[in-house]
């Protein structure tokens, strides 16, 4: 059994377009790297932040009141590989022709040990609002790697 308390490597996740596949039973979990959107080097941006404006109320005057304002969620970048496949080239170009049509759901999948999902988070109504080509250099025996920014309308803890 693992420890609930043991921290889970970050070297391990999946990137899906389908939420629904952080809900998967155990047996059917260990198959979503094969059917995975893409293989991902790298994500960042899970996160969000609570914008607070200091209040000085009257006759308060050994400190201000912090009040919250409005809640923001920061955009997701996943950066992979460049690959013959135009999945994130495909989606970013459907949104410049029609936005509303090309939101889409989807999940980050952190997996444990074991290959299991472990911790997952769902992103809403996400738009691909920044698509990065490689940058290319003759000189360098380097990997090329594309980069897309994910503007999304909230996370979900959702393991």
């Amino acid at each position: 059994m693992l420890d609930p308390a043991e921290p889970l490597p970050k070297y391990r996740f999946i990137v899906t377009l389908d939420p629904g596949d952080a809900y998967l039973p155990p047996a059917q979990a260990l198959l979503l790297p094969l059917v995975a959107a893409g293989a991902f080097q790298e994500v960042t941006g899970l996160g969000a932040q609570l914008e607070v404006v200091n209040y000085a109320e009257g006759g308060r005057n050994d400190s201000v009141r912090q009040l919250p304002l409005r809640h923001s969620w920061n955009r997701i970048t996943l950066k992979r590989g460049v690959v013959r496949d135009r999945l994130l080239w495909s989606w970013y170009q459907t949104g410049l022709a029609d936005s509303l049509g090309a939101r889409r759901d989807g999940a980050v999948i952190v997996l444990d040990a074991s290959g299991r999902p472990a911790m997952a988070w769902a992103f809403h109504g996400g738009l691909a609002a920044k698509w990065s080509g490689p940058d290319l250099h003759a000189e360098q025996n380097a990997v090329a790697i594309e980069s897309l920014e994910i503007a999304h309308e909230g996370l979900t803890n959702v393991l």
